[in-house]
């Protein structure tokens, strides 16, 4: 039930322009732009590999924060939660085949944008493990995070919210302003959020070539324990 439920959600994921405009279109056009154009004062000699991490991590949100919560928001409004509901799929076995469905469009997510990197002359460096680990961990924390927003929030306010957090982490997570444009007292609140984690952790293994970040692994594992958690309890069909 979980993989064909997760089958599902992929095809409709795959169908929608908008999501795929915010998922796969905006990141891309993001990093091309701010790779060619030197509009910012960036700490990398090669803006690419300044660049390049934090648009992987910008993917993930976009997808499994933003993307998700609206769409769930809706399905929940037009009561195609409420007849999934109905049948033997359980509330754990929805987000789980969420969360599975967001990491397969993930998936082709990273190799569109790393191509692109690559042509602009990115050259990654550090484990592929610790960068899938960071990416899988940022996925749950950011898919707790929209499925809690979209589970207990009205669908229209679930599209304001979504949009909102989505553009207030785009310009304070570090993706493409450093976070030491930001005053010290506010950075170290910043850290802490999952965006900046996942951001700082992949730049640590994929410009530094760092092993895994403990710090950004505790920081998403803690977002993704404590969002998932609530969003299962929280959970409403309708």
């Amino acid at each position: 039930m979980v993989a064909a439920q997760a089958a599902a959600e992929v095809r409709g994921m795959l169908r929608n322009g908008e999501q795929l405009l915010l998922t796969l279109i905006i990141p891309v056009l993001l990093l091309v732009g701010f790779s060619l154009a030197p509009v910012l004062d960036l700490p990398t000699a090669r803006r690419i590999d300044f660049l390049a991490p934090g648009v992987l991590a910008l993917a993930v949100m976009s997808t499994a924060f933003t993307g998700q919560a609206i769409a769930t928001g809706f399905e929940r409004r037009y009561g195609v939660l409420k007849r999934l509901g109905a049948t033997p799929l359980s509330r754990g076995g929805l987000m789980l085949a969420k969360t599975a469905a967001v990491i397969a469009v993930e998936a082709i997510q990273v190799v569109v944008i790393a191509g692109v990197a690559l042509g602009l002359g990115w050259r990654p460096q550090g484990s592929p493990f610790a960068a899938a680990l960071l990416l899988l961990l940022g996925t749950a924390a950011f898919s707790g995070l929209g499925l809690l927003m979209a589970g207990t929030l009205r669908a229209e306010a679930t599209l304001a919210g979504a949009n909102l957090v989505y553009l207030v982490l785009l310009g304070c997570g570090g993706v493409v302003f450093p976070l030491t444009a930001f005053p010290s007292g506010a950075r170290g609140v910043l850290e802490l959020l999952p965006i900046s984690a996942l951001t700082g952790g992949l730049r640590a293994v994929l410009t530094s070539g760092a092993a895994s970040p403990a710090g950004a692994l505790a920081v998403l594992a803690a977002w993704a324990v404590l969002s998932l958690g609530l969003a299962a309890r929280t959970f409403r069909w309708e």
